[in-house]
């Protein structure tokens, strides 16, 4: 039997962009390219852990095309953030089925910044809900997550495509998603406005001085929706699928390659 190599997807952060995600995820499975690993960051946690839970893609299209802002803003007293996020853990409670990391179907490192010592912080046990809520906690926004003694913030601040992450878990190949661009001329009427455009600016600085060492890395051309309006939904999936259909026979030949080197290591 012809040895197999080893896939794995890194999805970057990028608000409601992230949607793209799920476009990416249905190209690569309708052309029968494997996703064995996913590393994620804020929202390519939210989608790659909602994925690897077992949640048909079909129904991740429907979850995405219904969802609204208002499902998860449960403001609180800002002193830590503005909004509490336990109206969203409990969404991602629902999703994936409350599980752990060990039931997943697919294996899943979720990525969030250790605000203490400001270092990356990679999950791959306990539930899956906490690491993803912290995972998603835009600084300033959402009220910290704090689990073992840490506090955590959104895994954008620290590794918004987290490449390395998924080659340590094992891939041979790797396909980056970034989908986390700065809308240049972004209306900006609010403190969260604020908030996100400094840090789409920040990310996009980070990812610009550090070269993303993927085989394959997947842009697509989402800047022109805002990252935090969670309107123009299907055109974010559409441009994901777009985007990731001109990859395709680049990703085959680089498995076929794969194969091809690697067929006498038995």
């Amino acid at each position: 039997m012809t040895k197999q190599p080893k896939i794995g997807l890194a999805l970057g952060s990028g608000g409601a962009r992230g949607f793209a995600h799920l476009g990416v995820i249905k190209v690569l499975r309708d052309a029968q390219i494997p996703i064995d690993l996913i590393a994620g960051s804020s929202m390519g946690a939210l989608v790659g852990s909602f994925y690897a839970s077992g949640i048909s893609i079909d129904r991740l299209y429907q979850f995405a095309l219904a969802f609204k802002r208002k499902y998860y803003l449960d403001f609180t007293v800002p002193k830590m953030g503005f909004i509490s996020g336990n109206r969203v853990k409990e969404l991602i409670r629902l999703f994936t089925h409350q599980k752990h990391f060990s039931e997943l179907d697919i294996p899943v490192s979720v990525i969030a910044t250790d605000l203490y010592n400001g270092k990356k912080v990679v999950f791959t046990e306990g539930l899956v809900a906490d690491a993803v809520r912290a995972s998603i906690a835009i600084p300033g926004i959402f009220v910290p997550e704090k689990i073992d003694g840490r506090l955590l913030v959104d895994g954008g601040v620290v590794d918004r495509v987290p490449v390395s992450v998924v080659k340590d878990m094992g891939a041979d190949i790797v396909i980056a998603v970034d989908v986390s661009h700065v809308k240049h001329n972004e209306d900006i009427t609010s403190i969260f406005d604020v908030i996100l455009q400094s840090l789409d600016i920040m990310q996009d600085e980070l990812v610009h001085h550090r070269k993303i060492a993927s085989d394959i890395m997947i842009r697509p051309h989402v800047e022109q929706y805002s990252s935090r309006a969670f309107k123009n939904i299907k055109e974010i999936i559409e441009t994901g699928e777009q985007e990731a259909k001109l990859h395709v026979k680049e990703i085959q030949s680089l498995i076929k390659k794969w194969k091809e080197t690697n067929s006498h290591d038995r």
